[in-house]
């Protein structure tokens, strides 16, 4: 009797989440890890893929079986054993069809200024606005070309950002299905938790607020020591600074808290137009509502990685930090 074939072995993996009403049930984290591990090792036949990606979706997102996809995707990503030296991570996989201008990464080089470091990660293939890769060149800077040159930028620089296409071609590939099945899969949800640096905190935008509890349960599961979460603009790590939002702080040693972060004090109406990043970094722009994102969103980090024990007290140290950031 010959083995059996790859595909063979895939497809108990879609029979479980799809068997229909009374029947299906999610995946075990040691199941969805060994068939997501097939799927990064091109293993799985292409449909077996497309139904497995858009089965887990319809079930809904499962915070056992998101841990064992993120444990697949970093060992197929070389990432085990990896510790950049990232003191925060900062991952960048938002879609907003309205977003301009990723403010959020000023806030980011603002907060390596001031002692914190960030890797940013991620892609921003289907946002409508500015990526991050073109608002780093804007501000003379660059991507990470690989783990190595993300580490010597983050020694140097105490910031780096890794395209998810230099990060993990295969996870990029899977994101890229998405302009096929018209829908993010929940490959969305596992290159958020990838977490390369195996930092010591994170802060984490989602799109739907429903996805807060699926990030901080795997979070629990992955044994993150802290990960801030909430839902931010296009689902990126951004404060909208009109409005009074929640974020979600899961620490090893303390479970789960919540903290109101309050609205920006004259933060004003978001501009028609896109501003210039550059313009803003080096103060010769700065529209109130601009202003008031990114100093919103330096608070954020702030709290992330427990330089503030309030949001009152991350607010007011934020506006220090974007002063001095070329100093």
């Amino acid at each position: 009797m010959s083995a059996p074939s790859p595909s063979d072995r895939f497809a108990p993996y879609v029979a479980i989440l799809g068997r229909g009403p009374g029947r299906s049930r999610a995946l075990t984290r040691d199941e969805a890890r060994a068939a997501f591990a097939m799927v990064l090792a091109g293993e799985a036949d292409p449909h077996q893929i497309g139904a497995f990606l858009m089965l887990l979706r319809y079930r809904g997102e499962d915070a056992d079986e998101v841990a064992g996809l993120v444990e697949a995707a970093r060992a197929a990503s070389g990432l085990a054993g990896v510790a950049l030296p990232g003191a925060l991570d900062w991952p960048s996989y938002g879609a907003g069809r309205t977003r301009k201008v990723p403010w959020f990464l000023l806030s980011a080089l603002a907060l390596a200024r001031a002692g914190v470091p960030v890797l940013m990660h991620g892609t921003n293939t289907f946002s409508a606005g500015m990526s991050v890769a073109a608002a780093l060149t804007a501000l003379g800077l660059r991507p990470a070309e690989g783990l190595r040159d993300a580490e010597r930028m983050l020694a140097a620089e105490r910031f780096a950002y890794l395209p998810l296409r230099v990060l993990s071609p295969a996870l990029d590939r899977l994101i890229g299905l998405r302009g096929l099945f018209g829908l993010r899969s929940p490959v969305n949800t596992v290159v958020r938790l990838l977490d390369p640096a195996r930092a010591a905190a994170g802060v984490d935008g989602v799109f739907h607020p429903a996805y807060v509890a699926v990030h901080l349960g795997a979070a629990e599961r992955l044994d993150r020591p802290r990960l801030l979460v909430l839902k931010g603009g296009g689902g990126e790590a951004e404060r909208n600074p009109a409005k009074p939002a929640t974020a979600h702080l899961w620490q090893r040693d303390a479970g789960v808290a919540e903290m109101m972060l309050p609205a920006w004090p004259g933060a004003g109406a978001a501009a028609a137009e896109a501003v210039d990043p550059a313009a803003v970094w080096h103060g010769a722009a700065a529209p109130p509502h601009v202003m008031a994102t990114i100093c919103a969103t330096i608070a954020l980090g702030w709290l992330a990685v427990g330089r503030a024990a309030t949001p009152a007290a991350a607010d007011a140290a934020a506006q220090d930090i974007w002063a001095a950031r070329r100093r």
